[in-house]
């Protein structure tokens, strides 16, 4: 461990503890055949895994290969540098968000949620919002306190603010999956400049995105007050805008955007 390090150290594990071994995937455009399989561990061993062996490639269409190659590296972790974005509000239950909302609030709170730009994946927003929710929890929509409005997929930028104005949306909930050349921060970005024109700062709603390429760090460089990754759960949202709306006193939000 050298004197710069500030937590434990750690190295990928594959057959045996500590062999730095590790697994990845791409794809080439090159034929699939031997001259492929040459590029995909050329690139390899410049990334630094030595060993690298092809241990899968497929045709991905004429004159492309996909690769799974496996390999040693040297590289370390250092834990102590990691940096990630820890929940920093407590986890409710239905039941204790509920009590909190119809205290706080002394009515429902209203949340818009959709997919917004071409992204036609509802799977996320669905996850979340429906009732049948993800991972064994309820979605938004089991909340009692909760009034969930979900537009669904392929929904403009003016058409998500137009409505969350005319519901009085205390909340809006974007998710976006499509991440080609960036669409997921373009439209994200696009999204919050639009609120933040329509509404006066105090009234805006508390906007939340999610999908699994986004970086949680990101909230302030995308003008969101959240980020969320794969695999959040119903009640981690719900518990957040409990946190944001009721614990915070975000007052004023859920008012109609100016003209």
């Amino acid at each position: 461990m050298s004197a710069a390090s500030t937590g434990p150290i750690v190295r990928p594990y594959g057959d045996t503890t500590g062999d730095g071994m590790v697994q990845m995937s791409f794809t080439l455009p090159v034929q699939h055949g031997k001259l492929a399989d040459g590029a995909a561990l050329q690139l390899a061993t410049s990334m630094g895994m030595e060993p690298a062996m092809v241990v899968h490639s497929k045709p991905m269409g004429d004159g492309y290969t996909f690769f799974v190659v496996y390999g040693r590296v040297n590289h370390l972790v250092d834990l102590g540098r990691v940096q990630v974005v820890e929940r920093d509000y407590p986890l409710l239950s239905p039941k204790e968000a509920n009590l909190a909302v119809r205290k706080g609030l002394r009515r429902r709170l209203t949340v818009v949620g959709a997919c917004i730009g071409t992204d036609a994946h509802t799977v996320g927003i669905d996850a979340i919002l429906n009732i049948k929710g993800f991972a064994g929890e309820k979605g938004l929509e089991y909340y009692r306190e909760l009034r969930v409005v979900n537009l669904g997929a392929q929904v403009s930028v003016p058409q998500l603010v137009e409505r969350s104005a005319a519901e009085h949306a205390d909340a809006v909930l974007v998710s976006q999956v499509v991440t080609q050349r960036d669409a997921h921060v373009l439209n994200t970005r696009e999204m919050s400049a639009a609120f933040r024109e329509a509404y006066p700062a105090a009234r805006r709603p508390v906007l939340v995105v999610g999908g699994p390429r986004f970086d949680e760090a990101m909230s302030a460089e995308l003008g969101v007050d959240r980020v969320f990754a794969r695999g959040t759960t119903p009640a981690e949202v719900a518990s957040f805008l409990v946190h944001e709306l009721v614990t915070k006193g975000r007052a004023g939000v859920g008012a109609r955007a100016s003209a």
